[in-house]
Order: structure tokens, then sequence, then C-alpha cells
């Protein structure tokens, strides 16, 4: 029983990603456009969540700037015109995906950076670790054979 929960467990875990929080009610009539507006709702970070798309929250933000995106397609604005209000609005953080250039060093160079940091932090600690204890003094090493032979005496 308990391997069938945690199979069902490990199923909805996979199949979560795939369930688009898009509602019934942001979804265009057009079947072209609908498409431009979930590339686009793809390709945008949420702000609340971060680490999802605006396609897949389901945060109050997430459906605004969906609905948005929705708008402004319906009244014939192209997808770069679109991602570049949104941009303008929210800057590059808002792009899944963003540009390589200097204001956004940070967004691309974060994770290996920290990663490297990480690994530096546990290399030293490692070798703080492997270093030798000091040598005993000869009074150190005496006492210690008088205390291993009381010890094999008592």
């Amino acid at each position: 029983m308990k391997r069938a929960r945690l199979a069902l467990l490990f199923v909805l875990m996979i199949a979560a990603p795939l369930a688009h929080a898009v509602q019934p009610d942001e979804v265009l009539r057009d079947p072209a456009l609908e498409a431009r507006a979930r590339t686009l709702s793809a390709e945008l970070r949420c702000m609340v969540c971060q680490n999802q798309s605006i396609d897949d929250s389901d945060a109050p933000l997430a459906r605004d700037i969906r609905l948005l995106i929705r708008d402004r397609i319906a009244k014939g604005e192209s997808n770069e015109a679109v991602r570049g209000f949104l941009v303008s609005r929210y800057g590059d953080f808002i792009l899944l995906n963003p540009p390589f250039k200097p204001e956004t060093l940070l967004l691309w160079a974060g994770a290996p950076l920290a990663l490297i940091l990480g690994a530096l932090a546990l290399w030293r600690a490692a070798r703080r670790r492997e270093e030798a204890a000091p040598a005993l003094s000869p009074a150190e090493e005496a006492r210690l054979a008088a205390i291993a032979e009381e010890g094999e005496r008592g």
C-alpha cells in the first residue's frame, strides 16, 4: 500500500508542471491569438513564484499579466511589443531567458557563482579537517603510555 502511495505521489509530481494555470475565462476565441498568448506566457517569469512561467502560475499577478498579454494581442500588438512593454514595466527579470548584457550579468552569473563559492567553501572545510594534529611532545607520549598501561592492568 505504501508503494502505491509513493507511486501516485511520484506521478502527481511529474504531472504537476504539465497542468497550466490558464483559466477558461482567459482563453481567447481565436486559436492563433491564443497560441501567441501561450507562447509569450511560457517565456515570462512569474514575479511571485519566480521559478515558474506565468503560464504555469496560479498567482493573482500571473493571471493579471496573462490577461494583459491577451488584451494587447487582441488589440493587434506584436509579440515583441508586448514583451517590450512587460520588460519596461518589470525589467529583464520577467524573462525566463533574459538577454545577456551588463544589467543582467547577475541573473546569468548568480547560479554558477553560488555553485563555485559553495564548492570552494566545501573544499576549504575538507582541507581544514585533513590538517594533521600537532605531534605529541615526549612528556605527552610518556603520559599517554602510562594511561594505556593503567587501562591494561585495570
